[in-house]
């Protein structure tokens, strides 16, 4: 009578073999925690406190004045830029918050001006879109490339800057503006870079 082969012993895997998996699984869900938790408009930007990045805008085509570029916002009056696009729901959001800024007396009175960058736009939807909602801004420009934007640190649109009298760039949403930002933050820096240009210089 022949006997049954005995089974072959089952091979255990080390349990270090598996690390570098299990070290790959955690990154994995650290980064997706990251990825889609918090409030992307806190975000930190480099450009806070230098000057505005130089550039030079030629205007969306149909719509008056020559565009703009860095020495507009050198002038020193407050100024608020925002980027924007046709195709950009959350932009259509925070338009009213952009018109409601560009009609208030006292940003008037402060001598603030609105300039829109315009990202990456044709200019026959940009000119739809600011005839459908109101155009807000004193001058804009078109980005067409993309390359000012890039130069601005946008991570993607809408963004809106505000830049005091110098060209120092003094606070930077990302995002649509929305009623909670508009009155915790846009305004709050909007009325900062206001006082600290009226402030006296120092010795």
């Amino acid at each position: 009578m022949t006997e049954a082969p005995l089974a072959a012993p089952r091979r255990r895997i080390p349990w270090l073999a598996l690390l570098p998996v299990l070290v790959f699984v955690a990154l994995a869900i650290l980064f997706a925690i990251r990825l889609y938790s918090g409030d992307p408009s806190r975000l930190p930007s480099a450009l806070i406190g230098k000057q505005v990045p130089a550039f030079r805008l030629p205007p969306i085509e149909g719509l008056p004045g020559d565009g703009f570029s860095e020495a507009d916002l050198k002038g020193g009056r407050v100024s608020i830029v925002n980027i924007f696009a046709s195709w950009c729901v959350p932009c259509r959001d925070e338009h009213p918050f952009l018109m409601k800024m560009s009609q208030d007396p006292k940003l008037k009175d402060a001598g603030v001006r609105m300039f829109g960058l315009n990202y990456k736009d044709e200019p026959k939807n940009a000119r739809e879109f600011l005839a459908q909602f109101g155009n807000p801004y004193g001058l804009t420009g078109a980005d067409r490339p993309g390359r000012a934007a890039i130069d601005w640190g946008v991570y993607g649109v809408p963004e809106t800057f505000v830049v005091r009298g110098d060209g120092t760039i003094a606070y930077k949403q990302i995002g649509p503006i929305n009623d909670e930002n508009f009155r915790t933050r846009i305004m709050p820096a909007v009325e900062a870079a206001i006082a600290a240009g009226a402030a006296p210089a120092k010795p």
